[in-house]
């Protein structure tokens, strides 16, 4: 402990703070009680990950290669946790076992040199720790392991996206962009651990202690960042059904069967009379069943024949609500936030998001110009 440096203190610290957050997420009660134990556990593994070399130099080396072997867990455990935040009917299942299986491949690889090897053999294998090959593997398998993992990830949250755009009309919407900014935020940190890889065995040492404290700093930002944004809003995370199929997903005879132009006619004058629109959290099954029509029809009545998702359609009519209110003199007092959740919004800053894509201005800017 006594050699600690800056980038020591820093994973110290990172490691504290995830240890916390972990507790914290895995006791707060919340709808999410899943995904949030997962997420607890994937904060407790990169604690482990965060802990320099300079907290172990006293204990065994057994428990260092068994510590540099927890990082194969992190990255599933990362992939299992964007599942259960974009699908609300996840479960944990044996068959996902499989994503263990680069780690019992790493822990194999260890056995014979390291695992069963006697104290002087470890030592002398120590001494050229970054040399060995078993350590290599782990350097470059972990890479890859994280790329994919990355990749897989931003496949779940494209398809996770385009289900609740196409069936939900809820201002939800934000936990893929979150997501979004998580899988970019662990994309940079898999860039930066990569980089002060290459110089680790191929660059200057200095560079390489450099990028070793630029590694720190961020992975101790991310872990306050995601984790407040947790502690803030524990119950914002809800996913949608990962049965639902996507009308690209439909039968071509489904896609191409004959709309009745009365179906049309009956959708619109139910929006205009009805305003389901105005229940935030309506669902395109809601609807459905409101105008006693079978979802996957309506489903391919709004995303093929309308050519719009149920997310803009349902957010069009809420808009044009907003831009009567907006527009009536004897409404000149009513706040804009007051309004937004009138028309069903349940966020300032989506009802803001949308009323500029259908209009072009801001609700004040259009107050203004009515």
């Amino acid at each position: 402990m006594e050699n600690l440096d800056v980038s020591d203190l820093i994973r110290i610290i990172a490691t504290c703070i995830s240890l916390l957050l972990a507790f914290f997420i895995f006791s707060v009660k919340s709808t999410n009680k899943i995904s949030n134990k997962i997420f607890a556990a994937y904060l407790v593994l990169s604690a482990f990950e965060y802990t320099s070399w300079s907290l172990f130099l006293n204990i065994t080396s057994n428990i260092i290669i068994f510590k540099s072997q927890l990082s194969y867990l992190i990255m599933p455990i990362f992939y299992l946790y964007i599942l259960s935040v974009c699908y609300s009917d996840f479960t944990l299942k044996r068959k996902q076992l499989w994503h263990l299986t680069p780690y019992i491949i790493g822990n194999l690889v260890m056995t014979p040199r390291f695992y069963l090897s006697n104290p002087s053999e470890k030592l002398t294998l120590f001494e050229n720790y970054n040399s060995q090959f078993e350590i290599i593997y782990l350097h470059f398998s972990l890479h890859i392991q994280f790329a994919i993992y990355i990749i897989l990830g931003f496949i779940v949250l494209k398809r996770a996206k385009k289900i609740f755009v196409e069936n939900y009309s809820s201002a939800t919407i934000q936990t893929y962009n979150w997501l979004l900014q998580l899988l970019v935020f662990i994309g940079a940190l898999f860039g930066v651990a990569f980089v002060k890889n290459l110089f680790k065995y191929f660059g200057d040492n200095d560079y390489f202690q450099i990028s070793e404290i630029v590694l720190s700093i961020v992975t101790l930002y991310f872990v306050c960042w995601y984790g407040l944004k947790i502690m803030k809003h524990p119950n914002l995370f809800n996913g949608v059904d990962s049965k639902t199929k996507l009308t690209t997903e439909l039968n071509k005879e489904d896609q191409k069967n004959n709309i009745d132009l009365k179906e049309v006619e009956q959708l619109t004058a139910y929006m205009k009379t009805e305003k389901p629109y105005l229940n935030p959290s309506l669902s395109i099954r809601n609807l459905a069943e409101e105008i006693e029509m079978n979802s996957r029809d309506l489903s391919v009545l709004i995303n093929q024949h309308l050519n719009q998702h149920f997310f803009d359609f349902v957010n069009e009519y809420r808009i044009t609500e907003a831009m009567e209110i907006l527009k009536n003199p004897s409404k000149k007092e009513v706040t804009v936030l007051e309004i937004l959740y009138e028309v069903g919004f349940n966020s300032k800053s989506s009802f803001n998001t949308a009323f500029k894509k259908h209009t072009g201005l801001t609700p004040t800017e259009y107050r203004k110009t009515a």
